[in-house]
């Protein structure tokens, strides 16, 4: 009973242990709202790239896989595989209007397939209005973004018909970051700055390569432009740029051709590069597949990225015995099939992050040690000063275990307040980090989150609870741990001495 009643009085009538409150709430709050941010970053970067690129994927830049149809019809018959869809990627150069170019992912796909793999059409930003608003020039008003929708096509199908000749034809959809006409809005929104993007035309230079990664011959294409992009990483807003599947494979010279055969000798033998003889076939002419650089694929419910993975490797392993253009080797499977966070390129940016994040967390939490020397601190302070009250319970009767345990129950009730506030601050500060951090940058020009450097145009802003739970529990132990000194020495005090104490 009298622990209870110290502890309460101590604890709303001293200055000193609300400071140690204070402490412990700043450390709580500065280890939560670091690991909510870069935490959060990793996971984002995880959830998003799945929900872009599918759960796994199949890839071989440059020349491709054959027969990628009936790869597909194999894929999708393994239970663990849901749905997947052919995508080419190469590189291109956008020209604008302004002169500036930019060079961009070109990604040609095949938009309802895709949508079954990614959710595509969710993420095209410009919607249009119901059949029967009122047409409003959209540039005397830049600002009223449901004008603007109603000018464009929904962009799901990647065709436009052309305005003069109704004919419909190929068009483009870009990231909305690509041009950088779109000002970005604090509430997430994009208004255009000068031009709006939708229904203009651009010029895309494309370089088709041979499967020797040979340049052919560079071609360029005059596109309308359907819709913008949006995925919420940055990385991919500013450099993708979508066409129809079957436009860029022909634009690529990945359609299906015919070559005619070098040196041809009917009947004859003809030494190949490798130094293997051939017998050459009775025609002079040979027909090549088309082909696709990546296979993206979506799990089944129930299992996960990890277990489209495996499955796609047993299909490839298998569909390579029977079909050409699928070539295996020791370590194949890493090069081919990977899930987003595998993703060449990628893999070692995801480790660093993890292990920063690792790093920023250990160093964060030594930091946050200091709480425990002021906590303990202020303990030895109030022992020192509390030596006669210690001499009077102990003279009533109080053991040495429950004078120990006053001072440690205080610790805990600091402890606890403090990670109270210190868990609601960052709370705070999480959910508002991109109002916060836009405030500060129109007041004081200070930028920290720049999204070319993050991937991402927002910060990470959601606490996660098994974060915060640990975080918590951590303040209050570090508090209590803090005051087991000084509870020691206050529970070894003599009791005659500690009357006398002056």
């Amino acid at each position: 009973m009298y622990q209870a009643l110290l502890t309460r009085r101590y604890l709303t009538s001293k200055v000193m242990p609300l400071l140690a409150s204070i402490a412990v709430a700043l450390c709580t709050a500065m280890v939560l709202i670091v690991w909510s941010v870069m935490g959060g970053f990793l996971t984002m970067l995880l959830a998003q790239g799945a929900s872009i690129i599918g759960d796994a994927a199949v890839a071989r830049p440059v020349v491709g896989f054959p027969h990628y149809d009936a790869f597909i019809t194999e894929l999708e018959s393994s239970p663990e595989i849901e749905a997947a869809t052919p995508t080419i990627e190469t590189l291109g150069q956008l020209a604008l209007p302004t002169g500036e170019l930019r060079i961009v992912n070109v990604i040609g796909v095949r938009p309802d397939e895709l949508e079954e793999v990614t959710a595509f059409s969710d993420r095209l930003w410009w919607r249009p209005v119901d059949e029967g608003d009122p047409a409003v020039d959209w540039r005397a008003d830049p600002e009223n973004l449901e004008v603007m929708e109603g000018l464009v096509a929904d962009g799901s199908t990647l065709s436009e018909p052309d305005v003069e000749t109704g004919v419909v034809g190929p068009a483009m959809v870009l990231g909305i970051e690509v041009t950088k006409f779109n000002r970005r809005n604090e509430d997430g929104t994009y208004t255009p700055r000068t031009q709006f993007v939708p229904q203009s035309r651009f010029t895309l230079s494309l370089v088709p390569m041979s499967r020797r990664g040979s340049i052919i011959q560079p071609v360029s294409v005059s596109l309308p432009v359907a819709n913008e992009y949006r995925s919420g990483m940055y990385d991919a807003d500013s450099r993708w740029v979508f066409l129809p599947f079957d436009y860029l494979q022909k634009q690529l010279k990945l359609d299906e051709a015919t070559r005619v055969v070098e040196n041809f000798t009917p009947g004859g033998v003809v030494i190949g590069e490798d130094g293997t003889p051939t017998v050459q076939l009775p025609t002079s002419r040979e027909t090549i597949p088309a082909r696709a650089t990546n296979i993206l694929i979506r799990a089944a419910e129930g299992y996960t990225g990890r277990d489209a993975e495996a499955a796609a490797e047993a299909v490839y392993r298998s569909f390579a015995e029977t079909n050409d253009g699928y070539p295996t080797w020791d370590g194949w499977e890493d090069t081919y099939v990977y899930v987003w966070e595998e993703k060449p390129g990628l893999r070692e940016f995801i480790n660093a992050v993890r292990k920063e994040t690792g790093l920023v967390l250990v160093l964060f939490v030594f930091i946050s040690l200091t709480a425990v020397f002021l906590v303990g601190a202020i303990f030895w302070s109030m022992v020192s000063e509390k030596t006669k009250d210690i001499g009077i319970l102990r003279a009533v009767g109080a053991s040495r275990m429950g004078v120990a345990w006053l001072f440690v129950r205080y610790g805990l009730a600091i402890g606890i307040v403090g990670s109270l506030v210190g868990g609601a601050l960052a709370y705070v500060i999480v959910t508002n980090i991109n109002p916060i951090h836009e405030w500060l940058g129109k007041q004081l020009g200070l930028y920290i989150w720049d999204p070319s450097v993050y991937y991402f145009t927002e910060i990470p802003s959601r606490v996660e609870l098994d974060k915060a739970v640990i975080v918590l529990v951590g303040g209050v132990l570090f508090s209590a741990l803090g005051a087991l000194i000084p509870a020691a020495r206050a529970a070894s005090m003599n009791p005659v001495r500690a009357l006398r104490f002056e």
